[in-house]
């Protein structure tokens, strides 16, 4: 933490136009902005919430989860095999005060709301990897504060969540605002957002719905009926890719280097399969091992899956054979093609689905369940030209025939529900919301992975770690406390596979 804040400070001095000297005059561009803008941090903060990986990082979730394998070679997070973890949100989180200093004089509420949701997204996510994290005297190194004491998870979760309450507020006190490049600036849609990060850190608190600190199940259902929820697609927080290079879809043909070597596993094709789900038409190309034995693209025998816990030379073999299906080609050919979702209204109502089945809410789980499906569907239809399709658009008439498939009902599966509702909130997130179902696998169990204990990387070879360890930059600077915060919650012994608070029942 003393070289972040270091750094920190040094950047900050760097992009502020302080300097008057001789050589500053004569390198300045006269038609250049000479001046930091709140929009002009606005815009980087937005950008890098809402912009995924690129190149082979952008699939790490997706081995983690057994989406795919990987051609070239064996993937670590394919085999289950974690590292540490990392601090930089809270370079972020700087940005974000500053910011708002900026805007002192200019629509300040709404940056102020949105410094909050930042500041609720990072410490969120960066929670959700460790277990307890530097929070109440994280930002203090302007000041002195460059070893900070780490607060409890559940410290940290009530943060957020009072953060989210108060970010709300302060977007329903302001207007539009400038420097947002997915939302237009628009308050009515960031009050939306902000609902929906609520509802995913309520719904990730599940095991801990008797606390009657956090009150889980009456801030939900106070939200559910107070607050603004996403109405549609429309208002996923989203990134949309153009053609234009520095803005291009992270796969696309041009730009990525690895485009041969995505592998789609037998948990996402053969699910697909099972339920006749045409989204395999759009997130799959056909084996072209199966096109080789005449079988045409538009028939289902055309896709097969890899077991991604396999031996990596069975993988290789596979690799090798063409026994495979690789990504569509809507991902590598069209450089716009289809936006990124962070937060989305498919999400969203999955998680309504679950809150009803836990009796958080009265609303019909059936109900919410199948719009999420429905507005999985019609995401992926409305954002992929029918050439890339094969032969099998999703069509209003197709949607409200799988609806009523009996294969794909809540009443199919176990826990009351929760497992057909896990698989297909699973199906909908393919390349989107990265992590977000590996925390749900976390905390649920469901679906159903494949587990291969001689291949596991894990220390533990029957399950999937638990958690990342903490950086070694933490355990070199601010040794004091994150020890204390290993030993209080782990024993002393920081490790992938110990649980951290929000798992513990």
């Amino acid at each position: 933490m003393k070289k972040l804040s270091i750094y920190l400070v040094c950047a900050w001095m760097l992009i502020s136009v302080s300097s008057c000297t001789s050589f500053d005059d004569l390198n300045t561009d006269p038609d250049a902005t000479t001046k930091v803008s709140p929009e002009m941090i606005a815009t980087n903060l937005i950008l890098n919430i809402a912009t995924p990986s690129s190149q082979k990082s952008f699939f790490n979730s997706s081995f983690m989860m057994k989406y795919m394998a990987w051609g070239e070679g064996a993937a670590s997070y394919q085999y289950n095999k974690f590292g540490r973890s990392g601090f930089g949100a809270y370079y972020k989180l700087v940005s974000a005060q500053k910011m708002v200093e900026l805007a002192e004089a200019y629509n300040q509420e709404a940056y102020i709301g949105l410094a909050k949701f930042v500041e609720a997204y990072k410490m969120y996510y960066l929670t959700m990897e460790v277990g307890d994290i530097p929070y109440s005297d994280a930002l203090n190194g302007e000041s002195g504060g460059i070893k900070p004491k780490y607060d409890t998870q559940k410290e940290v979760m009530l943060g957020i969540l009072k953060s989210l309450e108060e970010s709300y507020a302060n977007f329903s006190k302001a207007k539009d605002f400038d420097g947002d490049p997915m939302m237009g600036g628009s308050i009515e849609k960031w009050k939306k957002i902000v609902t929906a990060l609520q509802l995913k850190v309520l719904i990730n608190l599940s095991l801990k719905e008797s606390d009657p600190d956090l009150n889980v199940k009456s801030r939900f259902a106070s939200l559910v009926a107070n607050s603004d929820l996403m109405e549609s697609n429309d208002d996923n927080f989203q990134v949309v890719f153009s053609a234009k290079k520095g803005q291009r879809y992270p796969t696309y043909n041009d730009d990525f280097n690895y485009k041969e070597y995505p592998m789609l596993s037998i948990t996402l094709v053969d699910v697909l399969k099972k339920f006749k789900d045409y989204r395999l038409f759009y997130y799959a190309e056909p084996a072209e091992s199966k096109l080789d034995e005449g079988i045409e693209g538009d028939s289902w025998d055309a896709y097969i899956g890899v077991n991604p816990s396999d031996p990596n030379s069975d993988i290789m073999t596979a690799y090798g054979h063409k026994e495979f299906c690789n990504i569509n080609l809507r991902y590598k050919n069209d450089p716009a093609g289809e936006p990124f979702i962070t937060l989305g209204y498919a999400e969203q109502n999955f998680i309504l689905a679950e809150a009803a089945l836990r009796g958080w809410i009265s609303g019909s789980a059936d109900i919410y369940y199948k719009k999420g499906i429905e507005a999985s569907m019609r995401f992926i239809a409305d954002n992929t030209a029918d050439e890339y399709c094969h032969g099998h658009e999703i069509t209003d008439a197709y949607i409200a025939s799988y609806l009523e498939n009996p294969d794909i009902q809540l009443t199919v599966g176990k826990d009351n529900g929760l497992e057909m509702l896990m698989t297909q909130r699973y199906l909908a997130s393919f390349l989107h919301c990265p992590w977000d179902v590996y925390y749900d696998y976390r905390r649920t169990g469901y679906p159903e992975l494949p587990m291969n204990e001689e291949t596991n990387q894990n220390e533990v070879k029957t399950q999937l770690p638990k958690r990342w360890m903490y950086p070694q930059s933490e355990l070199d600077y601010n040794a004091d406390n994150v020890k204390e915060a290993i030993q209080r919650q782990y024993g002393g012994e920081d490790n992938h596979n110990a649980l951290m608070w929000i798992l513990q029942n």
